[in-house]
């Protein structure tokens, strides 16, 4: 490298100023992307080895849609700002629709789809490392036709739609690295005609209406994973308000009978209380807004969309349910998983605190449930055959990765003691707050607080396919 620098500096003499700049910079250039190759098709989980992409950490997301509700039809722009990783002379996202063009840093760029869920794009220069690229995709489709790895997520009707599913859903709305270990912030714009709402996360920043079509944008100023991103659009009552400082927006759906929808709302409107009772639990809520949305479509699950959970039109009593949506603004949303083997660390932290919820609001105390939950499932249960510390990708969403996740968050606070447990989770949530973590790092910090030695309690209750022991050591004695 040095004799080839002082060659190119030799060179230089012998030329016009500029011209010696020109052919400098494009020597470097050419040195730097040397090595120059494609991104690897997966950002490397082993879950989902299509996920992401290899060589790239995006920073921004600047997503415009405008959606056709009578046709399906959804059309975007999205303008992505990364950083390349390696040098790079072609690198992939994720994305179902079908592509009109892409520009990479204002030049048009070669692309192609290997696979339905990827496109790929070449840069007309290979890209050096530590580069800052701003990539523009035009794309449009009708997502309710798409499928990828057996799951068909895009959930509309005539009247509304809503983007909502985990793991994966930003592949049907919009280009993205869509792992969670790639987090990035967000600003979300959707079009549609001027009589129908839109929610999204973050913040409202304006709302612009032209030619009888609405735009709605949403900013969200804290890193998100992609599968957080959302928007709800159609006939939706919305109620925005301020409690205790903090801001809220809540919108159910107008297709929902009156009654129903009166139920829903009341349920929304406890939701500035919840997060401030999660805050004595963990700490600071780590984003600027709350609130939440209720659809009228055939959806059966809630999902925790960073700043705004999605619910289904359930009971309207279902408190835990809100706790649970809201704990993973804490497990989940800030603090995100580095890879999906972790995911009882999300589930299973935000079921406890229902738990916690419920022990301190009337209900049975975290000792009795997790010993009537013990009690409840004997040692030949199916149950217990699932490793919730790596549980496979067919089996993320397993009622063991939720109940006994929890079981294993209350038989930690037993073992360390309350307040031990307490520091624990107010720590974790704090030390990586809008991060990654690992459960490797987690059951370090557990030790760390507590000073014990855990690898024998962590192994019964995460990493064995029975039944753990009911000794003391295990949270159980």
């Amino acid at each position: 490298m040095l004799l080839l620098a002082v060659l190119v500096a030799a060179a230089a003499l012998l030329l016009p100023p500029a011209a010696a700049q020109r052919a400098a910079s494009a020597t470097i250039d050419d040195v730097a992307t040397a090595a120059a190759r494609a991104g690897a098709s997966g950002i490397g989980d082993r879950y989902f080895p299509a996920d992401g992409s290899g060589g790239i950490d995006v920073t921004t997301y600047d997503v415009h849609v405008r959606y056709d509700f009578a046709r399906g039809l959804l059309a975007g722009r999205t303008r992505i700002v990364l950083r390349t990783t390696q040098a790079l002379r072609s690198f992939g996202l994720d994305l179902l629709l079908p592509v009109q063009a892409v520009r990479v840093d204002g030049r048009p760029a070669g692309f192609s789809k290997p696979t339905r869920h990827e496109l790929r794009v070449r840069p007309t220069r290979p890209l050096a490392q530590g580069r800052r690229v701003v990539v523009v995709v035009d794309y449009a489709g009708r997502p309710g036709e798409l499928s990828y790895l057996g799951e068909r997520n895009w959930l509309a009707d005539r009247r509304e739609v809503v983007t909502m599913n985990q793991p994966h859903m930003a592949p049907w709305w919009f280009p993205a690295n869509d792992h969670p270990s790639d987090k990035a912030r967000f600003d979300i714009r959707v079009s549609v005609p001027r009589g129908r709402e839109v929610v999204s996360n973050g913040e409202l920043v304006r709302r612009s209406v032209r030619d009888g079509v609405a735009t709605s944008h949403w900013r969200s100023r804290e890193p998100m994973a992609t599968y957080l991103a959302f928007f709800a659009a159609g006939d939706f009552v919305v109620e925005r308000g301020r409690t205790d400082g903090l801001p809220w927006v809540n919108a159910v759906s107008a297709q929902l009978p009156p009654r129903v929808r009166a139920g829903q709302q009341r349920l929304l409107r406890r939701t500035p209380g919840i997060v401030r009772w999660l805050e004595r639990e963990l700490g600071d809520y780590p984003f600027r807004s709350t609130g939440g949305v209720v659809t009228a479509l055939p959806v059966y699950f809630a999902l925790e969309n960073q700043t705004r959970p999605t619910y289904y039109a359930g009971s309207p009593d279902d408190v835990s349910l809100v706790v649970h949506e809201q704990a993973h603004q804490w497990f989940g949303d800030s603090v995100a998983l580095e890879r999906w083997r972790d995911i009882w660390l999300n589930e299973g932290l935000a079921t406890w605190l229902e738990v916690r919820y419920a022990e301190t609001h009337g209900g049975p105390s975290g000792p009795e449930w997790l010993r009537d939950q013990y009690a409840s499932r004997p040692a030949g249960d199916p149950f217990w055959r699932l490793r919730i510390g790596d549980p496979g990708a067919a089996r993320i969403f397993d009622e063991a990765v939720y109940v006994r996740g929890a079981m294993t968050a209350q038989a930690l606070r037993e073992r360390i003691g309350a307040a031990d447990f307490g520091v624990l989770l107010r720590r974790w949530a704090a030390t990586h707050r809008h991060g990654n973590a690992t459960g490797v790092q987690f059951r370090a910090m557990a030790e760390q607080v507590s000073g014990e030695d855990l690898d024998g309690f962590f192994a019964a209750w995460l990493d064995t396919a029975s039944r753990p022991a009911p000794t003391a050591a295990n949270g159980l004695g």
